[in-house]
């Protein structure tokens, strides 16, 4: 298959869109704890849609992952266990360090973790960074990191303008930076299952599945990892909390409605399945990504940025601030978009 960079960069951009919009449904559900929603969802983004799309995209299934070796199977898994830690956790980054600080570090290392994480591990590194091509796209992953830090100076003024000056509440620097390298590492941890699933690609391919859709199987086991991390998480909380009964519309509170049973399960499975296509389409994206598929994570990382700064100013969330907060938003979102077309460029130079 012949790479096309331009396509790629699309599919990442419908990833970061899918998303961005995951939690949309969520907003709407009702009478349910965030343990039990998160599960709800979950098993549809972790479980359900990866081995739905994987058995309706690709030539047995079964017969590839029971082909691949044990090794391959175990490392791909403990990565999304690993990644499981990292999104656990990051709301506590926010808490500790703020909306600005927060996102940056967090954010920040997510990019440079799962992006460059791979090709200096593989020794491909220096080799990347010798050529105009490469050159090209490590300058995409820098402009990125800027952005990040844009739009997160934007999101803190905005917090501190609709919260009247107010401060963070539990700002604890040493603590916060402790947890945010701590998220920031284990939410790169994606990138390296992916990495570590080559042999289950390589399987996938030799069954005869169309190239685009090569990365689906390897998805069903990161995201079996991720499923264990969350999964044991929410149960802790559902026993603590004593919320397992809202699961078929029981309420901890006899003063609290009871919970519109259908209506919840069908927005946790729709907000589940948009959580799951980001990287339905991102495995599209890396296919078509050729020498330099590594910067996949960064064009992910910022589309999903870009996007769900977008939809704060489609559900009125930006109301309130001044003109130069919006400034600096939208000069972060123009550096997101400016990084993509120079990624983008870097691996069509590549691949031509």
């Amino acid at each position: 298959m012949v790479p096309n960079p331009a396509l790629g960069v699309v599919f990442h951009w419908i990833g970061g869109f899918s998303s961005a919009s995951f939690y949309v449904p969520y907003r709407r559900i009702r009478s349910w704890n965030w343990e039990v929603f998160w599960l709800a969802g979950g098993l549809f983004s972790w479980l359900i849609a990866p081995w739905l799309f994987a058995s309706l995209r690709t030539n047995d299934l079964l017969g590839v992952l029971s082909a691949a070796p044990r090794e391959t199977l175990a490392w791909c898994w403990f990565w999304g266990v690993m990644w499981g830690f990292g999104g656990l956790t990051f709301g506590l980054t926010m808490r500790y360090l703020g909306l600005s600080l927060g996102m940056a570090v967090a954010l920040g290392l997510t990019t440079v973790i799962g992006t460059l994480g791979p090709p200096i591990f593989h020794g491909t590194f220096g080799e990347i960074a010798s050529k105009t091509s490469g050159q090209l796209t490590l300058l995409g992953i820098v402009i990125t990191l800027v952005g990040i830090v844009v739009v997160a100076r934007g999101g803190a003024a905005k917090s501190r303008e609709v919260a009247s000056g107010e401060a963070v509440a539990e700002f604890d620097l040493k603590k916060g930076l402790a947890i945010a390298t701590f998220s920031g590492v284990m939410s790169g941890c994606f990138a390296w299952g992916l990495d570590a699933g080559q042999p289950i690609r390589d399987l996938t391919l030799a069954a005869g599945t169309d190239p685009l859709s090569q990365g689906l199987p390897v998805l069903c086991v990161v995201l079996l990892g991720g499923l264990t991390t969350n999964a044991l998480w929410c149960a802790y909380l559902i026993v603590k909390n004593r919320s397992l009964g809202q699961f078929f519309g029981a309420s901890n509170d006899v003063a609290q409605p009871r919970a519109p049973l259908l209506r919840n399960w069908l927005l946790a499975a729709l907000g589940g399945t948009l959580w799951y296509g980001q990287f339905f389409f991102y495995t599209m994206g890396e296919s078509q990504m050729g020498k330099y598929g590594f910067s996949s994570w960064t064009l992910h990382m910022a589309s999903i940025i870009l996007f769900s700064t977008l939809w704060g100013f489609a559900l009125k969330e930006w109301l309130g601030t001044s003109k130069r907060t919006r400034s600096l938003v939208w000069g972060g979102i123009g550096l997101l978009i400016g990084a993509t077309v120079v990624i983008g460029g870097g691996n069509m130079l590549a691949a031509g």
